[in-house]
């Protein structure tokens, strides 16, 4: 007899949830969280979960009490008697801890992984992790999706003329190099010197912009300082028109005024973490398909290797 599989989701990513469940055609199972008034909350499974295998959504953006939700609606799970419990995290924060970088500093992703085994998680789907290498953190099954299946065939529809994609720092020339190869065209590079955490000292860009319809490419935008500083910097060198194309729109401090007021003409985004304002540049594409569709191979045992190959989607 097959498993019946239920989804759930926790209270900051119940938008996102809602969409995978219509996609996959089922229901959201009933989460009810409580809360003391000293700001100690219980979710509650307001349904049966014994045998079944379960998909608790939940993105682990700050605050903290996110990813805190997290783990015990694992461990409410694991005692409840499921048969398995998949972890759906579309942004898996504490991600940028991923090495120690100076003397006396954690490494919160491994943390993070750690605290997820040790509640009882059987298996994590993520999409574009910070660094690959966070995968190897766990000893259980990681599905690392890649935005790349939805953000590809976006730019393939926007027909630009000169399309050249850039990368605004050499740490995502990788990325921006896969989507270079696959869409034919040229490539630039921002090469940037940091004074601090969050704060960008100097920049230059590497390759010939002059006339280009840049798209810049990045796993996550926070402050927006990196990708507006490069914006600013290639229409001053004649480019066409800039824009850029991330993952995860954190979109902290002073992130939604720098976008507003920087030459970008659009910000493509996914709905991994939630806007907190709106933004007429800021074109939102759904992860929610993807989502669903891995869940329902995981469920049948089936290879979801096509989503790592961008011509399958296509």
């Amino acid at each position: 007899m097959a498993s019946v599989v239920n989804i759930f989701s926790g209270e900051a990513s119940r938008y996102l949830a809602e969409k995978i469940a219509v996609s996959y055609g089922k229901k959201l199972g009933n989460v009810r969280v409580s809360h003391f008034s000293d700001g100690e909350f219980q979710p509650s499974f307001e349904e049966t979960v014994r045998g079944n295998e379960l998909f608790i959504i939940q993105s682990t953006f700050p605050p903290a009490d996110n990813l805190f939700e997290l783990l015990l609606m694992i461990d409410a799970a694991k005692r409840a008697s499921a048969k398995s419990i998949a972890a759906v995290i579309p942004y898996y924060g504490f991600a940028r801890q991923d090495r120690k970088d100076k003397p006396r500093v954690s490494i919160g992703a491994k943390l993070v992984a750690n605290l997820l085994t040790a509640a009882g998680v059987d298996r994590i789907i993520t999409m574009d992790l910070h660094s690959d290498q966070i995968q190897g953190f766990f000893d259980l099954p990681v599905d690392h999706m890649y935005a790349s299946s939805i953000i590809i065939p976006y730019l393939k529809r926007l027909n630009l003329p000169n399309l050249t994609m850039a990368s605004p720092d050499t740490g995502g020339t990788k990325r921006a190099a896969a989507y270079a190869k696959f869409l034919n065209s040229d490539l630039v590079i921002c090469f940037k010197q940091r004074a601090k955490a969050n704060v960008v000292e100097s920049m230059t860009v590497i390759g010939d912009v002059k006339g280009k319809d840049i798209v810049l490419v990045d796993d996550i935008i926070d402050t927006a300082g990196t990708i507006t500083k490069a914006a600013t910097m290639m229409i001053e060198q004649g480019a066409n028109s800039v824009r850029c194309a991330c993952t995860h729109p954190i979109l902290s401090g002073k992130a939604y005024e720098n976008l507003e007021n920087s030459p970008l003409c659009e910000v493509i985004v996914t709905d991994t973490i939630p806007l907190k304002n709106s933004l007429d540049k800021i074109t939102v594409l759904s992860t929610a398909d993807l989502f669903a569709d891995v869940i329902g191979r995981v469920h049948n045992y089936e290879s979801i290797s096509a989503h790592f190959e961008f011509s399958t989607l296509l």
